[in-house]
């Protein structure tokens, strides 16, 4: 009664495998991705950091002037 049921599934068995392995290689894809996007952009760097805790009022212009001839 139920042999014709499961060979008529039996000829998609293929397109599971075929999402199967297409979702494996775009999470592949995805991850080098982040990787090089990562690699592409620069850290901050020390004389912007400095402009930032000199504006969020972490620093005096004191500080900022003799850091920033340090940095220099």
């Amino acid at each position: 009664m139920f042999h014709d049921m499961g060979f008529g599934w039996m000829g998609f068995g293929w397109i599971f495998w075929l999402i199967v392995i297409a979702v494996i290689v775009y999470l592949i894809i995805k991850i080098t991705n982040q990787k090089q996007t990562d690699n592409i952009y620069p850290k901050e760097t020390p004389l912007e950091i400095l402009k930032k805790r000199y504006a969020k009022g972490e620093i005096s212009k004191e500080e900022f002037e003799r850091i920033k001839k340090d940095i220099s």
